[in-house]
């Protein structure tokens, strides 16, 4: 989670227009030039079906059905809260948008593995907390190839390149090509590989490859989801926590770099809650926690100041699995907003209940809640 946005990459080539992409084409990154450590095994494998190792990065059949414009179903919404998720998805199918965002982040995974136990590279970007390493930026180049070879004409937000490509379409690709560079960095799970599009601002198709096991076992899984269509983990359907009680539930925070007053605020909420829940944790890796609370083994998770390519990826999924997604104050969410709270859905009320008055305050102290990291010009319907 990084705190600058690069507007512009110099090295990118303009994109030409092109008003569809009939097949997935994968990625193959070049083999990257790093140094073995002295005890390094030999490269891990990524992915697991029952114990078996899969290779990636996968790829997909060709779409052979013709279509003009993909209609989501309506599936009704008794929730007080806005869903999050796109109702259309204009000229191209969810299920095309999803394969896309599935090849592009098992293609990131992969160059993550291939360096997840071989010394890292690290630069600082803040102060000497907020890091980045070449592998994140080698992962973004290589999902960005998939994209940009599927689409050409779709804008991207990358967290470490910034603004790509034209903002006049509808398709905005938020891209973090290794959440938790700080676990990664030290070798400690969690963290992930998140690939999210939006269509005109909304959550269309996302999926996390999360990395879990540690040093010298790592492995991975797979949450995916489009708009209508439900969330999976591993290829199998998944839903979000039954439960309806706050002193029964786990929770999952985060806290950001700069410890101003949202920060502060938010450590009280940490406080309260580790008193009246089961107890509230901190992994470190926003899409990671999101997927938790997907999966059903977390029952929230909510944080100020997150980005666009934090969340876009990560709300869809929850919301897909059956959970409910809205801002820290209750307010209906966008992933270009500055808070966000998902639940199973039956708790979120309860949640605010402590959550919303304590955002309330930071607003009236003057905190800034405008939409941020949302590129010019790029039209949504929000």
């Amino acid at each position: 989670m990084g705190r600058w946005l690069t507007v512009s990459s110099s090295t990118v080539a303009p994109l030409r227009y092109s008003k569809k992409s009939p097949f997935v084409i994968a990625y193959k990154h070049p083999k990257v030039s790093l140094p073995m450590s002295s005890n390094a095994s030999s490269r891990p494998c990524i992915g697991s079906n029952s114990g078996f190792c899969r290779t990636l990065p996968f790829t997909f059949r060709a779409s052979r059905t013709l279509c003009t414009k993909a209609v989501l179903s309506e599936v009704p919404n008794q929730s007080p809260f806005s869903k999050v998720g796109a109702e259309s998805t204009g000229p191209i199918p969810s299920e095309q948008l999803l394969q896309v965002a599935a090849t592009a982040a098992e293609t990131g995974a992969q160059v993550v593995m291939d360096a997840v136990n071989k010394p890292r590279n690290i630069v600082y970007k803040e102060g000497q907390t907020d890091l980045v390493t070449d592998t994140d930026r080698i992962s973004e180049s290589a999902i960005l190839d998939v994209v940009r070879k599927n689409f050409q004409d779709h804008l991207i937000l990358g967290e470490e390149g910034g603004i790509i490509g034209d903002s006049s379409s509808d398709y905005l690709w938020c891209i973090d090509p290794l959440d938790g560079t700080t676990n990664f960095a030290h070798c400690y799970p969690s963290f992930a590989v998140s690939v999210g599009v939006l269509f005109r601002g909304k959550p269309a198709a996302a999926t996390v490859v999360e990395f879990v096991g540690g040093h010298k076992c790592w492995n991975t899984r797979t949450f995916s989801a489009a708009a209508g269509k439900g969330a999976t983990c591993n290829g199998e359907k998944i839903h979000v926590s039954p439960t309806d009680k706050v002193e029964r539930s786990l929770l999952v925070t985060g806290f950001g770099y700069g410890h101003d007053d949202a920060w502060a605020t938010n450590m009280e909420l940490f406080k309260e809650f580790t008193d009246i829940s089961r107890g509230v944790r901190r992994l470190g890796a926003a899409a990671v926690d999101m997927c938790h609370v997907a999966l059903g083994i977390v029952e929230a998770y909510w944080e100020y100041r997150l980005k666009p390519w934090d969340m876009a990826a990560g709300v869809l999924i929850v919301e897909e699995a059956g959970g409910t997604v809205s801002c820290m104050d209750g307010a209906k969410f966008s992933v270009f907003d500055r808070s966000v709270l998902v639940s199973n859905g039956v708790l979120h009320a309860k949640l605010l209940e402590r959550i919303g008055p304590a955002t309330e305050k930071l607003k009236k102290k003057g905190i800034d809640f405008s939409l941020w990291y949302k590129p010019e010009n790029y039209h949504t319907q929000l």
